[in-house]
Protein backbone atom coordinates (compact mmCIF):
# COMPACT_ATOMS: atom_id res chain seq x y z
CA UNK A 1 0.00 0.00 0.00
CA UNK A 2 1.41 3.37 -0.98
CA UNK A 3 1.28 6.44 1.21
CA UNK A 4 -1.21 9.12 0.17
CA UNK A 5 0.26 11.90 -1.94
CA UNK A 6 0.22 15.24 -0.17
CA UNK A 7 -1.33 17.85 -2.45
CA UNK A 8 0.63 20.90 -3.54
CA UNK A 9 -0.75 24.21 -2.31
CA UNK A 10 0.07 27.19 -4.54
CA UNK A 11 -0.08 30.72 -3.17
CA UNK A 12 1.51 34.12 -3.63
CA UNK A 13 4.86 34.40 -1.86
CA UNK A 14 5.12 36.29 1.41
CA UNK A 15 8.05 38.25 2.79
CA UNK A 16 8.30 35.58 5.50
CA UNK A 17 9.13 32.98 2.79
CA UNK A 18 12.44 34.66 1.97
CA UNK A 19 14.74 32.34 3.95
CA UNK A 20 13.08 29.20 2.56
CA UNK A 21 13.25 30.58 -1.00
CA UNK A 22 16.91 31.57 -0.66
CA UNK A 23 17.69 28.03 0.55
CA UNK A 24 15.63 26.56 -2.29
CA UNK A 25 17.63 28.60 -4.80
CA UNK A 26 20.93 27.35 -3.35
CA UNK A 27 19.97 23.67 -3.62
CA UNK A 28 17.96 23.68 -6.88
CA UNK A 29 20.26 25.05 -9.54
CA UNK A 30 23.07 23.34 -11.42
CA UNK A 31 25.26 24.41 -14.35
CA UNK A 32 22.80 22.56 -16.63
CA UNK A 33 19.88 24.68 -15.43
CA UNK A 34 21.32 27.94 -14.10
CA UNK A 35 24.20 30.35 -14.27
CA UNK A 36 27.18 29.36 -12.08
CA UNK A 37 28.02 33.04 -11.53
CA UNK A 38 24.55 33.65 -10.09
CA UNK A 39 24.47 30.38 -8.13
CA UNK A 40 27.71 31.35 -6.36
CA UNK A 41 26.24 34.71 -5.34
CA UNK A 42 23.06 33.25 -3.88
CA UNK A 43 22.84 34.31 -0.27
CA UNK A 44 20.10 34.88 2.25
CA UNK A 45 18.48 37.72 0.26
CA UNK A 46 15.94 36.47 -2.24
CA UNK A 47 13.48 39.28 -2.87
CA UNK A 48 14.74 42.33 -4.72
CA UNK A 49 13.10 45.60 -5.73
CA UNK A 50 12.48 44.22 -9.24
CA UNK A 51 11.43 40.84 -7.79
CA UNK A 52 9.14 41.47 -4.80
CA UNK A 53 7.16 38.68 -3.11
CA UNK A 54 4.05 39.31 -5.23
CA UNK A 55 6.02 38.40 -8.40
CA UNK A 56 6.31 34.82 -7.12
CA UNK A 57 3.92 31.97 -6.69
CA UNK A 58 5.18 29.30 -4.32
CA UNK A 59 4.44 25.61 -4.09
CA UNK A 60 3.94 24.35 -0.55
CA UNK A 61 3.82 20.76 0.72
CA UNK A 62 3.29 20.11 4.43
CA UNK A 63 3.85 23.81 5.20
CA UNK A 64 7.29 23.82 3.53
CA UNK A 65 8.00 25.95 0.47
CA UNK A 66 9.28 23.44 -2.08
CA UNK A 67 9.07 25.41 -5.31
CA UNK A 68 8.50 28.77 -6.91
CA UNK A 69 7.68 30.39 -10.20
CA UNK A 70 8.53 34.01 -10.89
CA UNK A 71 6.30 35.91 -13.28
CA UNK A 72 6.84 39.28 -14.86
CA UNK A 73 7.12 41.27 -18.00
CA UNK A 74 9.77 40.03 -20.44
CA UNK A 75 10.12 43.63 -21.63
CA UNK A 76 8.90 46.68 -19.73
CA UNK A 77 7.02 48.10 -22.74
CA UNK A 78 3.28 48.68 -23.16
CA UNK A 79 3.51 46.99 -26.56
CA UNK A 80 4.57 43.79 -24.77
CA UNK A 81 1.99 43.97 -21.96
CA UNK A 82 -0.01 41.03 -23.38
CA UNK A 83 2.91 38.68 -22.65
CA UNK A 84 3.69 37.29 -19.20
CA UNK A 85 7.18 35.88 -18.80
CA UNK A 86 8.09 32.90 -16.67
CA UNK A 87 11.28 34.46 -15.33
CA UNK A 88 12.26 31.56 -13.12
CA UNK A 89 10.99 28.22 -11.88
CA UNK A 90 12.65 26.02 -9.29
CA UNK A 91 11.64 22.92 -7.35
CA UNK A 92 13.59 21.44 -4.45
CA UNK A 93 15.35 18.23 -5.51
CA UNK A 94 13.53 16.13 -2.91
CA UNK A 95 10.13 17.46 -4.06
CA UNK A 96 10.57 16.76 -7.78
CA UNK A 97 8.18 14.39 -9.56
CA UNK A 98 5.43 15.27 -7.08
CA UNK A 99 3.51 17.69 -9.30
CA UNK A 100 4.99 20.89 -7.91
CA UNK A 101 6.15 22.34 -11.24
CA UNK A 102 2.87 21.41 -12.94
CA UNK A 103 0.87 23.04 -10.13
CA UNK A 104 3.00 26.19 -10.39
CA UNK A 105 2.65 26.35 -14.19
CA UNK A 106 -1.11 25.81 -13.93
CA UNK A 107 -1.43 28.61 -11.38
CA UNK A 108 0.80 30.86 -13.51
CA UNK A 109 -1.40 30.27 -16.53
CA UNK A 110 -4.53 31.03 -14.49
CA UNK A 111 -2.94 34.24 -13.20
CA UNK A 112 -1.88 35.25 -16.72
CA UNK A 113 -5.38 34.63 -18.11
CA UNK A 114 -6.93 36.63 -15.24
CA UNK A 115 -4.66 39.53 -16.17
CA UNK A 116 -5.72 39.35 -19.81
CA UNK A 117 -2.43 37.99 -21.10
CA UNK A 118 -2.45 36.28 -24.48
CA UNK A 119 0.87 34.47 -24.15
CA UNK A 120 3.27 32.96 -21.61
CA UNK A 121 6.92 32.98 -22.65
CA UNK A 122 10.09 31.60 -21.14
CA UNK A 123 13.71 30.77 -21.82
CA UNK A 124 15.56 27.61 -20.85
CA UNK A 125 18.95 26.08 -21.50
CA UNK A 126 19.33 23.41 -24.17
CA UNK A 127 21.28 21.46 -21.51
CA UNK A 128 18.19 21.05 -19.32
CA UNK A 129 16.16 18.19 -20.87
CA UNK A 130 13.94 17.81 -17.79
CA UNK A 131 12.78 21.42 -18.09
CA UNK A 132 12.27 21.11 -21.85
CA UNK A 133 10.15 18.00 -21.32
CA UNK A 134 8.13 19.70 -18.56
CA UNK A 135 7.43 22.81 -20.63
CA UNK A 136 6.58 21.03 -23.89
CA UNK A 137 4.38 18.61 -21.96
CA UNK A 138 2.55 21.62 -20.57
CA UNK A 139 1.88 22.98 -24.06
CA UNK A 140 4.84 25.31 -24.61
CA UNK A 141 6.27 25.32 -28.11
CA UNK A 142 9.73 26.27 -29.27
CA UNK A 143 9.74 29.69 -30.91
CA UNK A 144 13.43 30.21 -31.31
CA UNK A 145 16.97 29.28 -30.44
CA UNK A 146 19.79 31.65 -29.53
CA UNK A 147 22.76 29.52 -30.54
CA UNK A 148 25.80 29.48 -28.25
CA UNK A 149 24.23 32.26 -26.18
CA UNK A 150 26.09 31.33 -23.00
CA UNK A 151 29.51 29.92 -22.15
CA UNK A 152 29.08 27.74 -19.06
CA UNK A 153 31.95 25.73 -17.67
CA UNK A 154 33.74 25.79 -21.03
CA UNK A 155 30.70 24.69 -23.04
CA UNK A 156 28.61 26.89 -25.32
CA UNK A 157 24.93 26.49 -24.46
CA UNK A 158 21.93 27.37 -26.59
CA UNK A 159 19.13 29.43 -25.06
CA UNK A 160 15.72 28.08 -26.08
CA UNK A 161 12.77 30.44 -26.42
CA UNK A 162 9.44 28.77 -25.68
CA UNK A 163 5.88 30.08 -25.53
CA UNK A 164 2.35 28.98 -24.81
CA UNK A 165 -0.46 30.92 -26.43
CA UNK A 166 -3.43 31.49 -24.16
CA UNK A 167 -5.58 32.67 -27.07
CA UNK A 168 -5.53 31.52 -30.68
CA UNK A 169 -2.89 33.66 -32.46
CA UNK A 170 -4.56 32.97 -35.83
CA UNK A 171 -7.52 35.07 -34.65
CA UNK A 172 -5.33 38.17 -34.33
CA UNK A 173 -6.39 41.01 -36.55
CA UNK A 174 -3.08 42.83 -36.14
CA UNK A 175 -1.04 40.89 -38.67
CA UNK A 176 2.51 40.05 -37.99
Amino acid sequence: MTAPVTPVEVRVARASDEAQLARLDRISWSPQSGFPSVIQQTGSVFFLTESPPQAFLVGVIDRAVVGYIRLGSPLPLPENAHVIGVLGLAVAPDARRRGVATALLTAAEERARARGARKLSLRTFSTNPQAIQLYTGFGFQREGVLRAEFLIEGQYVDDLLLAKYLTDPSLDQTGG
